[in-house]
């Protein structure tokens, strides 16, 4: 007997997405071919990026409620959201819906430090430095004494996205990320890892490790860990053991 009770099976990651017109290219969690399986997405209408990082957005938690209760009734056993700041609002959102919840790359923080050799430090790479604050840390798990950088002063990344801008010039972006990047790296020489905030970082993120020489974290590594644990590969165990024939 199959068992039901969803509308759609499949897409076990719920996507919260901020209420934007800026270009999404591949690699970015709002371009639906960044990721090899399927996601289901709703945006929060209201839920702009200045309000989202330069704002609070915990006066927006209702609505990022409503729409990831659609996401669960349509499906999802999980949900995310496009933007790191929002770790603000991971608890109530979690115990609104009553399934995992992964609002924001930074909670990967405290799991990549345990990786690292005595000596080594986590540092964050974030759209503005000055917009996160101790609360948005703590509320991810990060130590407070967390190396961190933002693009605040660049060419085009953080005008582009925190503005919402209709067009950005992406070689531009790219250019600022690894400014910031290697800007974190030679005033912390003890980082040894990096971890992306941002989620329209994710398409330079190989870019950072090759001119870093330091692993990359990012809302992709998250999710793609976040996936494996709601919907497990299925292996066939007809050849490991006769047992399971």
């Amino acid at each position: 007997m199959q068992r039901g009770g969803k509308t759609v099976y499949g897409a076990g990651i719920g996507v919260l997405m901020l209420e934007t017109r800026f270009p999404r290219i591949p690699g970015d969690i709002g371009h639906a071919e960044s990721f090899p399986f399927p996601l289901q997405y709703r945006v929060v209408r209201g839920a702009t990026p200045d309000r989202a990082v330069r704002q609070d957005p915990r006066a927006l938690v209702d609505d990022f409620i409503k729409a990831g209760r659609d996401l669960v009734d349509m499906g999802c056993d999980g949900i995310t959201t496009t933007c790191g700041y929002l770790s603000l609002i991971q608890d109530q959102i979690k115990d609104a819906l009553g399934v995992p919840v992964a609002a924001s790359s930074l909670m990967q923080v405290p799991m990549v430090q345990t990786l690292l050799p005595m000596g080594q430090k986590v540092g964050i790479l974030t759209v503005s430095q000055a917009a996160l604050t101790d609360a948005h840390l703590a509320a991810a798990g990060v130590p407070l004494d967390t190396p961190v950088v933002g693009t605040e002063g660049g060419r085009a990344f953080y005008d582009g996205f925190l503005n919402n801008r209709a067009e950005i010039d992406i070689t531009a972006c790219r250019a600022d990320l690894l400014d910031a990047a290697n800007r974190l790296c030679r005033d912390h020489p003890e980082v040894g890892a990096i971890v992306l905030e941002c989620t329209n970082m994710v398409p330079f993120a190989h870019d950072i490790r090759r001119d870093t020489g330091l692993p990359v974290y990012s809302i992709e590594s998250f999710l793609t860990w976040f996936q494996a644990g709601l919907m497990p590969r299925r292996f066939s165990m007809e050849l490991a053991d006769p047992r399971w024939r």
